[in-house]
């Protein structure tokens, strides 16, 4: 089909024609995509970019400076992945999710731009990203790195502060076997004079050796800033008198990524100004997508959360173990076959009531069996394997009673599943009035 003929389709067809157009599903090359958007005029971008990588916590400090930089009065464009239920929450102007008319055209525009050039998906999603963010005249865009930095699709624009939130052991088969190999990839995202702010305590040494090779001027947590956990909140130092609110997502681990956000802020602050009430209300309004998240449903407390590496997995144990105990605790959990599937389990498996489990993914997710056989390796209880994440839902709704909690967790899959079909997906409303008397500093 010519893309004439393809004109006026709906959006659902657009991403299947993205998903099968290129041969590999990933490719970690950066030439044919840097092709397409110097074809498109889309770098270098008009607006400043601030790129977000890390293993856990780069979706809490998009979330936290997109926040921040609309209540500071700015157009703000995010670009994130993977997605909850709906594509069009990966490409976001002030907060709202775009439109399946705004990226149906965007999609037809580089469709006839391509010619030879095959995109993949995740390629293809980016450019459209930049696409929206041009057509809106965004001033800032915050860009979420999909895997790793150096290769990544996002690393074909150059970032005007670069944010490192974590690194650990994940996707490993692409980005290495070591911290220190994939610090090396993630520090990819740096540029020469431009700050990189990077909130891991142990930041592995090659990320500060990139860093100087390339002239990048890092910022680095518990060495250049800090944060502090107070009565009312945080602070960003042992000498700042000012005290901010606590990210209404997450534990305590959110308090490097806020005070990482709060460094990005201020060393862009000579061309993106912004207020220190704009900064607190930025982030007491973030809103971040299935961390976390709570709902009550028929006196039952459900928790969504999207962690599936061992590092958020005991993030999430720790911070569930400071909330007030629930009679029992029912698991549904379903992820990918290429994670450390025993270390994901592993801080939940002593302790829940029961399990329900099943396969996150046709292609890529582990087995409802290879599942259940690695739960009873571990001595894990009542588990019972399901057709899929909505019956595994449908299980645990039938079996919680009220004063009990579910998890559900293990993939983006999982929790995307597991709201809609408890009929608690929607898309979020915009971050909500801006405040004039915030616009800038």
């Amino acid at each position: 089909m010519t893309s004439s003929a393809r004109r006026g389709l709906p959006l659902d067809h657009w991403l299947s024609w993205f998903e099968t157009l290129h041969p590999k599903r990933i490719d970690m090359s950066l030439d044919r995509l840097a092709s397409v958007l110097d074809t498109r005029h889309l770098r270098p971008p008009q607006c400043k970019i601030v790129t977000v990588a890390g293993t856990n916590g780069k979706g809490s400090c998009v979330a936290m400076l997109e926040s921040i930089y609309w209540h500071a009065g700015y157009g703000v464009g995010t670009f994130t992945s993977p997605h909850l239920k709906r594509f069009n929450e990966r490409i976001r102007i002030d907060g709202a999710d775009s439109t399946n008319e705004e990226l149906i055209a965007v999609f037809e525009s580089i469709d006839a731009a391509l010619g030879p050039i095959t995109l993949s998906y995740f390629e293809a999603s980016f450019v459209a990203a930049l696409e929206v963010f041009k057509r809106h005249a965004v001033d800032v865009a915050i860009l979420e790195v999909g895997m790793g930095g150096r290769l990544d699709a996002t690393n074909t624009v150059d970032a005007d502060c670069a944010l490192i939130a974590s690194i650990d052991l994940d996707h490993r088969e692409f980005l290495g076997e070591t911290r220190e190999a994939i610090g090396r990839e993630k520090a990819g995202i740096v540029r020469r004079g431009k700050p990189v702010v990077i909130g891991d305590r142990a930041i592995p040494r090659s990320v500060l050796e990139h860093a100087a090779a390339v002239g990048a001027v890092p910022y680095v947590l518990g060495r250049d800033f800090d944060a502090r956990r107070v009565a009312s909140g945080w602070v960003r130092d042992a000498d700042t008198a000012a005290v901010l609110p606590l990210p209404p997502f997450g534990g305590d681990e959110q308090l490097a990524n806020a005070a990482a956000c709060a460094v990005v802020v201020e060393r862009l602050g000579s061309v993106l100004p912004v207020a220190e009430r704009a900064l607190a209300a930025g982030i007491d309004r973030a809103y971040l997508r299935g961390r976390l998240e709570r709902q009550d449903v028929d006196g039952v407390q459900w928790v969504f959360d999207v962690a599936h590496n061992p590092a958020a997995a005991a993030g999430l144990a720790a911070s569930l173990s400071r909330w007030p105990a629930a009679a029992n605790t029912w698991i549904v959990f379903a992820a990918m076959r290429d994670k450390d599937l025993a270390g994901v389990v592993q801080p939940f498996a002593a302790t829940a009531a029961g399990w329900f489990v099943a396969q996150a993914s046709a292609d890529r997710g582990a087995t409802g069996e290879e599942l259940g056989l690695l739960l009873a390796s571990l001595d894990a209880r009542g588990v019972v394997v399901t057709a899929d994440a909505a019956a595994a839902v449908a299980a645990a709704r039938a079996t919680a009673r009220p004063g009990d909690r579910v998890l559900v967790y293990g993939s983006f899959h999982t929790v995307g599943a597991a709201m809609e079909e408890l009929r608690l997906y929607c898309a979020p409303s915009p971050l909500g009035d801006r405040p004039a008397t915030w616009i800038r500093a």
